[in-house]
């Protein structure tokens, strides 16, 4: 049987339908994990399918059909079963929260832009703008761990811990994560869906599920040495020396730490792990993980 759906006014807007704007199709397709090149070649053919038919609506199986003569008969498939996915998503009408963890300059706040982007999300912060904010409240003297960089944080550190780069960061995190926890049920409380990023997003120390929600957690990784440091070299061009280069590779090693023992918690845990060698690669990941995250919450018909 065919699913015929009409134009909707945003990709995850009210309605029951699959929007056949050139525009709108190309945002829904990339919301999938379809390459941005490829949803707005896909959504071209679809604009000019039915002009030539003279419908106004589509069909998913002509959808997969279209993608299959562009991409092949597997990819159209694999389309088409993201389409679904994807209004199933929507249908369930709960906020999404998607948390994105991962060391200094593993790419973070690019892949949270990003996501938040094709899953029409407009609320994007970190876990760094809480730390900032709290700052304003608490002093160093009443709260030093807030104060320092995540990978700083174990010189302010006096507790007893073997390793004082994690213990120190451990403390922070545990400061910050009142912040974030705060930020979560406002959002939620709002019934707004948000994505937030941060170091601090530490895999066992957030909540595994969340009420009326669809959750998704996960780490970002870097597993080469060199790649990871190129990423310092872009953020101090782009950041036009506001995020000075020196700094990060004189504590590169403890970055790479950090790193280690938020995929050790990770693992522990088994949240998921996202290799972030590829800008399109790793957004896709993450999306599978938010389709895969409502598919779990879809209520069984009787």
């Amino acid at each position: 049987m065919t699913e015929s759906r009409r134009i909707e006014p945003s990709p995850l807007g009210g309605g029951d339908g699959l929007p056949y704007s050139k525009g709108l199709m190309t945002r829904t397709l990339m919301a999938t994990g379809v390459p941005a090149g490829q949803a707005y070649e896909l959504a071209r053919a679809v604009e000019a399918d039915l002009a030539s038919s003279g419908l106004e609506s589509v069909e998913l199986q002509r959808v997969g059909e279209l993608a299959a003569e562009l991409f092949g008969g597997e990819q159209g498939e694999t389309i088409v079963t993201g389409l679904r996915r994807y209004l199933a998503l929507r249908d369930l009408e709960l906020p999404i929260v998607v948390l994105i963890g991962g060391t200094t300059g593993s790419g973070k706040s690019r892949i949270a832009t990003e996501v938040a982007h094709r899953l029409g999300i407009t609320r994007v912060t970190s876990t760094d703008v809480i730390r900032q904010t709290m700052r304003a409240f608490f002093s160093e003297e009443f709260m030093p761990s807030i104060h320092y960089s995540s990978f700083e944080a174990g010189d302010a550190f006096s507790g007893d811990w073997p390793d004082r780069l994690v213990g120190g960061f451990l403390e922070q995190t545990r400061d910050v994560l009142v912040g974030v926890r705060a930020a979560l049920d406002r959002a939620l409380h709002e019934g707004l869906s948000m994505v937030l990023e941060g170091v601090h997003l530490v895999p066992g120390m957030l909540p595994t599920a969340l009420d009326h929600a669809v959750l998704v957690q996960c780490v970002l990784s870097i597993e080469d040495k060199e790649e990871h440091a190129r990423h310092f070299w872009v953020r101090d061009r782009v950041s036009e020396g506001t995020r000075p280069l020196t700094r990060y590779l004189e504590r590169f090693p403890d970055i790479r730490r950090l790193q280690e023992f938020l995929l050790a918690r990770a693992r522990e845990v088994e949240v998921p792990v996202v290799e972030n060698v590829d800008l399109e690669r790793s957004v896709a990941a993450v999306l599978e993980l938010v389709h895969a995250a409502a598919q779990r919450l879809e209520v069984p018909a009787t």
